[in-house]
């Protein structure tokens, strides 16, 4: 399995999210303009890097998928958030043929998630849940699918509405989506996304293009 992990500015949190992959596991790195060497760290810890320059979380994912040969493929954030033992499990339900695609549902700890991001997960959540018919409460930043099947789906969003494009273009697909409980932790950092204004803000309109496509 390759584990895409999508990276910028992430130096203090890549030592333990790199020393806890699965057995047999390999990490790519995605580089997304980092400053602190985040790059010659992660490679020095025994990730394949490659470096995407157009800033945006879905171009470093769509590079990492790109690159990526493993039949399943695995995303993560890299903020030491989330932990990389948890993509095991993930999987379990993807190598079976029971799932097409699994997400993590984040249980956080106090603090670790802010309240503005986590009503606007719940919302989005319950609109796919109520639209294609899944299991789901979370739109889960750790996810695992099939390499071959993702790139069937043709993803076109480059920034922040790439997660929900993914679901909403397997909820057209017909794809059976499940998701596993993780415990998601107060990260490194702020985040790039929600913890400020402006990438609140930019979240937002990038969700709402894809909600319009619904």
């Amino acid at each position: 399995m390759d584990i895409i992990l999508p990276v910028l500015d992430e130096r203090e949190a890549l030592p333990w999210v790199l020393g806890r992959l699965p057995a047999g596991a390999r990490a790519i790195v995605v580089d997304n303009g980092s400053t602190d060497g985040s790059a010659d760290l992660a490679r020095d810890l025994g990730a394949l890097v490659v470096h995407e320059p157009r800033r945006g979380f879905g171009a470093a994912c769509f590079t990492g998928l790109v690159t990526a040969t493993a039949e399943l493929v695995a995303f993560m954030d890299c903020d030491g958030s989330l932990d990389p033992q948890d993509v095991e499990r993930a999987s379990l339900a993807v190598r079976a043929g029971t799932a097409d695609l699994v997400l993590g549902a984040r249980r956080a700890d106090p603090g670790a998630w802010p309240i503005h991001a986590r009503l606007a997960n719940r919302y989005l959540a319950r609109r796919l849940r109520r639209t294609y018919g899944w299991p789901i409460d979370d739109l889960g930043p750790l996810r695992v699918a099939r390499r071959e099947a993702l790139l069937s789906l043709d993803l076109q969003d480059r920034r922040s509405g790439w997660p929900l494009e993914m679901l909403i273009r397997a909820g057209q697909e017909g794809w059976r989506v499940d998701q596993i409980d993780v415990r998601y932790r107060q990260r490194d950092g702020r985040s790039k996304v929600t913890g400020t204004v402006r990438g609140t803000l930019r979240a937002v309109r990038d969700m709402r293009r894809q909600l319009a496509a619904m």
